[in-house]
């Protein structure tokens, strides 16, 4: 039996596709609702779809406060979620010293003794995904069978595009080809027995193609469709119960097919708050990251101290940009540095395959994919793995990393995907961002490596992690300038990230409520900045990794539930 019945509280509002001016606030990562009185941020239900019948209306459990500070905030995940950080950023601030053993511990032997769970999870959500393509369940459309796109194609190819772009691109574009490159080229080592070295299945020792090979493949086994099928599971779950069923824009209405009403309860409770644990730290580690990273170029640009006192105050001041641009709405100035972001960010690049080797780029492209296509099945393979050190300090944590964003990315893609049907999706969401990173780790990696095979500079390789982009641009024209736009570019990815994070977690938190008071935001956005200041304090990069892997790890077992959720929400649909 279909019902169309709109739920309490929504209208019908049909979909607006090619609206300029919401793809350019989706584009920035602010995807906030229409601010005529009369439009409701999620749409019902156009065309016979099976709505969800609940008594439940968003904010029922809500505590609502009056100047000067108002609140609208959920109750008990608010309460819980914001005592716990501040509990945490407290005792790791107090005890730095003592917490920094225990950060890499807790990272090292989560992914030592649950690397094969990570990596089984992913294949679980990437095989989840090609079903779904294949299956009849791909003609379901987000919305309702009558729904139309909000966006055009072009602009919702280009918001995929910007969800895929990040910190995490510009820190490991050139660390993380170059490394895997390194230690393929190595070979295999053994110590009593145990595989010591850190190439990825069994190295290339000797042989620099098949070296080049395997580390882009490894590199793009990392940006590529398991970390796209991940967000594209959460995206859709949301998706498909807020658009399809009628329920609130929140984790928890993922669950209701398995829970039914309960989801409103302690179980609901305790899977909104796992979400925004999830959430901010996967927000803190890309912090994190990024903060190292702008600390590096400034000191190789403008000899800036690289010391723990400069990332605590290019945190401060950013997370205070940050709170600027929460307090006035969308700040004008930040807005069109967001805008310039994206602008920046395919200049770079474009900048990079020009005047370094642009037919190896070219022809790399393709080679590289081929590549990983071809060491997918070995890559992806969760058992019987003999380099430990690979799949445990690389696949693990970036599984978990992936996992802890999920919530971010997904609410961000579900809320620009409505109108599309669900093969449409998924193939867009795998597809777009996969083969950006895949032109991206191309363009900044293989020119790095291309420096050191083609002219034996070893720079790049001998640098840190968070030098590596720098020393690469280094030995490129304009070094001034295009190191100086790759700084620009990490500080604002920080900024939008910690402005568009504060809203999911907000939304989250505020019981699916998306126009909560200004100052919920403002509490959350200093959290994710003292979180950051307070890790890398308290251990630098291995404990925003150790968070990172501990709060994806509860997160994950959600996502495995929440794909039965799914399957069980699609069938229920008229097709």
């Amino acid at each position: 039996m279909t019902d169309s019945t709109q739920p309490k509280g929504q209208k019908n509002v049909k979909g607006r596709p090619g609206d300029e001016r919401r793809e350019r606030e989706a584009l920035k990562g602010r995807f906030e609702p229409d601010p005529e009185p009369d439009i409701e941020a999620i749409p019902a239900p156009e065309g016979p779809t099976q709505v969800i019948q609940t008594d439940y209306e968003i904010g029922q459990h809500n505590i609502e406060g009056k100047k000067p500070f108002p609140f609208d905030v959920h109750n008990p995940v608010f309460m819980i979620s914001a005592v716990t950080i501040v509990l945490f950023t407290l005792v790791t601030m107090l005890f730095p010293t003592q917490l920094e053993p225990v950060f890499l511990q807790m990272r090292d032997g989560l992914t030592s003794n649950l690397d094969w769970f990570f990596l089984l999870s992913g294949n679980v959500f990437v095989l989840l995904c090609l079903g779904l393509i294949l299956s009849p369940l791909g003609t379901i459309r987000l919305g309702g069978p009558d729904a139309t796109p909000d966006f055009s194609l072009s602009g919702w190819f280009a918001m995929l595009f910007a969800a895929g772009m990040g910190i995490g691109l510009m820190f490991y574009g050139v660390s993380e080809p170059i490394s895997h490159y390194q230690t393929a080229l190595g070979g295999v080592t053994m110590e009593g027995g145990v595989r010591t070295d850190w190439a990825p299945l069994g190295g290339a020792q000797g042989n620099e193609m098949e070296a080049r090979r395997l580390g882009m493949a490894a590199t793009i086994f990392h940006w590529g469709l398991h970390p796209w099928a991940i967000y594209a599971i959460v995206a859709l779950a949301l998706a498909l119960f807020s658009f399809n069923k009628g329920l609130p824009l929140s984790i928890r209405s993922i669950f209701y097919p398995i829970l039914g009403e309960r989801v409103w309860g302690w179980p609901g409770h305790i899977v909104d708050i796992l979400a925004v644990f999830a959430t901010l730290f996967g927000l803190v580690t890309s912090l994190g990251l990024g903060a190292e990273q702008a600390t590096a170029g400034l000191h190789a640009l403008f000899g800036l101290p690289a010391d723990t006192t400069t990332k605590v105050l290019l945190i401060t001041v950013i997370t205070l940009i940050a709170l600027c641009s929460v307090l006035t709405g969308v700040d004008k100035g930040v807005k069109r540095l967001s805008e310039i972001n994206m602008v920046l960010a395919i200049v770079l690049m474009g900048f990079v395959i020009i005047v370094g080797p642009t037919l190896a780029i070219a022809t790399g492209f393709f080679d590289n994919l081929l590549a990983y296509l071809a060491n997918l099945p070995a890559l992806s393979n969760p058992v019987g793995r003999e380099d430990a050190n690979f799949t445990q300090g690389w696949t693990a944590f970036y599984w978990a990393w992936w996992i802890s964003w999920s919530p971010f990315v997904g609410m961000f893609i579900a809320r620009v995907s409505r109108g599309r049907t669900v093969r449409e999706f998924l193939i867009a969401v795998l597809l777009v961002p996969s083969l950006v990173s895949v032109l991206w780790m191309t363009a900044f990696g293989g020119t790095a490596i291309g420096q050191f095979v083609a002219d034996g500079f070893t720079g790049v390789q001998d640098a840190a992690l968070e030098l590596k982009l720098f020393v690469m641009l280094g030995e490129l024209p304009l070094t001034a300038i295009t190191s100086f736009v790759g700084i620009v570019l990490v500080i604002v990815f920080f900024v939008t990230s910690s402005d568009s994070g504060s809203l999911v977690i907000d939304t989250i938190t505020a019981g699916g409520k998306v126009n909560a008071p200004v100052p919920q935001r403002v509490f959350w956005v200093i959290s994710e900045g003292v979180v950051a200041i307070a890790l890398l304090l308290g251990g630098g990069l291995a404990a925003l990794q150790a968070m990172s892997v501990s709060t994806g790890l509860p997160f994950t077992i959600v996502l495995l539930v929440g794909c039965i959720a799914i399957i069980k929400g699609l069938m229920s649909e008229p097709r």
